[in-house]
């Protein structure tokens, strides 16, 4: 794909403050048509203020925002039909069917009747939806409701959707099926412009923005940020992670520690002239069940190691 040739987002030197508080600062970011586009960070970075920018809610201080070719800052009207945007707390009107909030939203968008039917019909097919038309939206479950906030998002048949942690507090089945769509969205060319607080989420973006105090630090490819890990990786799985998590302190060669549920990943400088000397000091401190492997690094990892913190999961918090 050319991606200069079908770039649909565009933004540049971004510059949003509130107060003394420089909340987005230079940012610059390119996304071409039918990507996924994700932002990471934790809770502060910016990431909502840049998708609030783009949707046309909030003036940048400085810089442009291109949608389809449209200036969102000077015409912000004119970029609306081209885009969906769904905040952290979509606002869907909880005593009113999942039918009349589809009606409601297809209104306000001036969706003529005979699409709004086809359109609606295929929506909630897709989405799992058609036997819930009658149900109040305030009776759905997390999941559900978030699919209906997708159904209301996509009625007016947007090029470009931008999602504020869709999927914050959903159940893992339902946060699979929402990914489900996604993916059948993107080969429909929809571009797809989402902040995610879960890290196997982000692996799945065709690219990713590591942000951090109002600043993209780095942005490519998930494959291509993982390359930037220095060092090897190694799994020490064990049935006390903890106790091999603080027993790994200070150990020649260990460039970083990440506890990880049943197992810790030990980020090393050599992973065979190492492997030896970390079995030796958990052997010494009382860790005897440990199995050492070396490992693919994750998101997460990179994630730790580029910005020197874990991610916030599931906040959930404006930013």
């Amino acid at each position: 794909m050319n991606v200069e040739a079908a770039t649909v987002v565009e933004m540049r030197g971004l510059v949003r403050r509130f107060g003394a508080v420089s909340a987005v600062r230079d940012v610059n970011i390119e996304i071409a048509r039918g990507e996924i586009f994700g932002l990471v960070g934790p809770d502060g970075a910016g990431k909502t203020t840049i998708m609030r920018m783009l949707a046309g809610v909030l003036r940048p201080d400085a810089g442009q925002i291109r949608l389809m070719g449209v200036d969102v800052v000077a015409e912000p009207e004119r970029a609306k039909p081209h885009l969906s945007y769904m905040p952290q707390r979509f606002g869907l009107y909880e005593d009113m069917t999942v039918a009349e909030n589809i009606f409601f939203y297809a209104t306000l968008f001036e969706v003529p009747a005979r699409v709004r039917r086809e359109r609606a019909r295929g929506l909630l097919e897709g989405a799992g939806l058609q036997a819930f038309e009658g149900r109040r939206a305030g009776r759905l479950s997390g999941g559900m409701k978030q699919k209906l906030g997708l159904v209301c998002a996509l009625i007016h048949t947007p090029r470009v959707l931008v999602l504020d942690e869709p999927t914050t507090g959903v159940d893992p089945v339902s946060r699979r099926e929402f990914w489900g769509i996604l993916y059948g969205l993107r080969e429909e060319g929809v571009t797809i412009f989402l902040s995610t607080a879960y890290m196997d989420e982000a692996e799945r973006c065709s690219r990713l923005a590591l942000l951090n105090a109002g600043e993209i630090r780095y942005c490519d490819t998930p494959a291509r940020l993982k390359r930037l890990l220095p060092g090897a990786l190694l799994a020490v799985t064990t049935r006390d992670a903890r106790a091999a998590h603080a027993a790994l302190e200070g150990v020649p060669g260990v460039l970083g520690r990440l506890l990880m549920g049943d197992r810790v990943n030990v980020r090393v400088d050599d992973a065979l002239l190492r492997t030896p000397a970390l079995g030796a000091r958990l052997a010494e401190r009382g860790v005897r069940d440990a199995e050492i492997a070396p490992v693919e690094p994750g998101i997460e990892d990179v994630f730790v190691t580029l910005l020197g913190g874990a991610p916030e999961r599931g906040a959930g918090g404006a930013e």
